[in-house]
């Protein structure tokens, strides 16, 4: 005996088709969720940063950026340090780096001589380059 062979209406074979609609909905969907969350990743630590004319800087690879706020509280990227155990955490971090270098961002209320002091611990633990984090001035109208 042989097996029966399943028939469409049409008299021809069964064609199984992959209906593609609940994908395309799934992919949508998360589409739109990572362009929501993707500008919440570039939060960080709010600083009035003072604006100058300068040529932009390539970041396209992570930096240790060094946060001053106007409140003087100190930040290595986002974790919070003291100006007393700022050496000792930057001499740990560049232990194991090969390129010893480091931004520093400091809201424009806060007095020089503070900010004179956070370059020199970061010298001391010997961070070979300093980069300033600066804004564009203001076009005039």
């Amino acid at each position: 005996m042989r097996p029966a062979r399943r028939h469409n209406r049409f008299g021809g074979r069964v064609f199984s088709d992959i209906n593609v609609t609940p994908l395309v909905d799934v992919v949508l969907v998360l589409l739109i969720i990572f362009m929501v969350t993707a500008p919440m990743l570039q939060m960080g630590i709010d600083v009035n940063l003072p604006r100058v004319k300068s040529k932009s800087i390539d970041v396209t690879e992570e930096k240790l950026v060094l946060t001053v706020n106007s409140a003087r509280e100190i930040f290595i990227n986002r974790n919070k340090t003291s100006l007393t155990d700022l050496g000792v955490k930057l001499e740990n971090i560049f232990a194991n780096r090969i390129d010893r270098e480091i931004f520093l961002r400091a809201d424009r209320s806060v007095p020089y001589g503070f900010v004179v002091e956070v370059m020199s611990e970061v010298r001391k633990a010997g961070v070979d380059k300093l980069g300033m984090i600066t804004e564009p001035p203001e076009e005039a109208r």
